[in-house]
C-alpha cells in the first residue's frame, strides 16, 4: 500500500501501517543522530523540556549538509545515517518524546520493535545514497537548535513535502522486515541448499 501522510502523525495514521508500505511525508521532520539523542534524553530524565515538541513528528537519522544563504540555511543534501547507532536509545526516545515515525537506514533491534509495538511508532527506511534527492524534498528549514553538538548533530527543524519513498520495514504490530528476510534466507538454507551441498544445517 502506499500512504500520503502529514505530521503530526496520529497513533490511527501509524497503526494502519504495515510492514512493506510505502509512505509520502509532508509536513515537519526533524533530524536527530547520536548526539542529539543523548542530550534529549538526559533533559527529559532532568525534569526539563525539548526547544521542539516531538510529539507525532517524524523523526529522521541524519546529518545534513547544509549552506547558508541570504541568512537562511539551506538544506544541500540528506542522505540517513545508519540507524543501529541509535538503536540502544531508540526505545526511550520513542517513550519519552512520542514521536510517531523514525527514518533512517539499515534497519533496528528489537528494542525498537518493541517500542513501535508499545507506543504506536514506525520505523521506515529511505534510500541510502539518494542524499540530494532526500534534500529535494524539503521545502525550507524552519528552525535549527544544538548547533554547539555540530551541523551534523543539530536538531534540524524542516518543513518536507512528500518526502520519499519510505518504506515501512518495522510496523507497530512487531513486524520486522530485516527478520522476516533473514528467517527466510536461514530457511532456504536449511531445507535447500544445504542438503545440495551436504552440510547439516
Amino acid at each position: 500500500m502506499e500512504y500520503y501522510l502529514k505530521t503530526p502523525l496520529s497513533e490511527g495514521d501509524v497503526r494502519k501501517l504495515n510492514v512493506g508500505d510505502v509512505v509520502y511525508l509532508s509536513g515537519i521532520v526533524v533530524t536527530a543522530r547520536d548526539a542529539a539523542h543523548s542530550r534529549a534524553l538526559s533533559i527529559l530524565k532532568s525534569g526539563g523540556s525539548l526547544p521542539i515538541d516531538l510529539k507525532g513528528l517524524a523523526i529522521y537519522h541524519c546529518g545534513p549538509v547544509v549552506d547558508k544563504k541570504d541568512d537562511k540555511w539551506v538544506i544541500v543534501a540528506a542522505g540517513p545515517t545508519t540507524s543501529t547507532r541509535m538503536d540502544l536509545l531508540e526505545y526511550e526516545f520513542i517513550e519519552k518524546t512520542g514521536a510517531r515515525m523514525i527514518i533512517g537506514k539499515g534497519g533496528m533491534g528489537s528494542r525498537t520493535v518493541e517500542a513501535c509495538k508499545n507506543f504506536g511508532a514506525v520505523y521506515t527506511i529511505f534510500t541510502g545514497g539518494a542524499a540530494v534527492l532526500a534534500a529535494k524534498g524539503m521545502k525550507r528549514v524552519l528552525d535549527v537548535h544544538w548547533l554547539d553538538l555540530g551541523i551534523p548533530e543539530a536538531l534540524w527543524v524542516i518543513e518536507v513535502e512528500n518526502f520519499g519513498p519510505l518504506m515501512v520495514t518495522i510496523d507497530s504490530h512487531g513486524n520486522n522486515f530485516y527478520d522476516s528476510i533473514s528467517r527466510e534466507v536461514y530457511r532456504r538454507l536449511r531445507e535447500e541448499i544445504y542438503p545440495k551441498i551436504g552440510v547439516q544445517g
